[in-house]
């Protein structure tokens, strides 16, 4: 059975891809992880709305899947703050979407936690799953080996299932993360600033950080926070471990709920 057709939204100057799937507020805005798209989180946005009865908006950020590509390159090392500060708030305001939930994998987890520490603007909550608070060298090295992936294998084929202009989207994510100035990121100064309940996932195995993130969200928000590390379970826990990330958010977002 067919999804809610993609639609496009002026966002800052660029037209972003958006599906809506509907239900009740406040709504989940999904956010993807570096390479991430739409289309590249499959089933999981319309599985997430039927497991909460919440409205679910899952959209593609400048430069990745079906939206405006970049033609800039790099774009940065404050890329997921622009996200957060400028994109998401304009997007929001143009669908006339408040207080919602935030859900976030990987960079779009790093975005979730800066829109809620930074921005000013109520939030729901916020679900994290393998969030980036700050580099790690475990993090570098697989960027690092995803670079010799791009070059040397079919991966540039792969990513442009999902995107439009796929060497765009992998130069832009790759390019910001090696950057030596990227070494010393962090975001931990607006996790005490982030209120709303949080949810910090990561898989035990997760190939681009340590638990030492997780912890580090749980310990540094102001609000209260659970974290989960979920065994058998790589960088990607909605993929992996599908059912058992559902029925933490599915409880998460039940409780917050029950208290707003």
């Amino acid at each position: 059975m067919a999804g809610p057709d993609a639609f496009f939204v002026d966002v800052t100057g660029h037209q972003l891809e958006c599906v809506l799937y509907p239900g009740k507020t406040p709504t989940i805005i999904v956010l993807h992880e570096g390479l991430g798209s739409v289309a590249m989180w499959r089933d999981f946005p319309e599985k997430l709305a039927q497991e909460t009865g919440h409205a679910v908006l899952v959209y593609s950020r400048y430069g990745y899947g079906r939206s405006t590509p970049c033609t800039t390159h790099p774009v940065g090392d404050r890329y997921m703050h622009r996200e957060a500060l400028e994109a998401l708030p304009a997007l929001l305001d143009s669908l006339k979407i408040d207080k919602p939930f935030l859900l976030g994998h990987s960079d779009g987890g790093s975005i979730a936690l800066i829109h809620a520490g930074g921005s000013g603007r109520p939030v729901s909550g916020v679900i994290t799953l393998a969030a980036h608070v700050f580099n790690e060298d475990i993090c570098v090295a697989a960027i690092e080996q995803a670079k010799v992936a791009f070059d040397s294998t079919d991966m540039k084929d792969r990513l442009g299932r999902y995107h439009d202009d796929p060497e765009g989207a992998f130069w832009m994510w790759n390019q910001a993360w090696l950057a030596p100035s990227f070494r010393d990121w962090t975001i931990e100064e607006y996790l005490p600033h982030i209120f709303c309940p949080v949810l910090a996932i990561q898989g035990q195995q997760d190939e681009y950080g340590t638990d030492a993130q997780v912890h580090a969200i749980g310990n540094g928000v102001a609000g209260p926070a659970k974290v989960r590390i979920l065994p058998n379970c790589r960088h990607s826990a909605h993929k992996d471990q599908s059912q058992e990330v559902l029925a933490l958010v599915r409880g998460f977002v039940a409780a917050a709920t029950a208290t707003q």
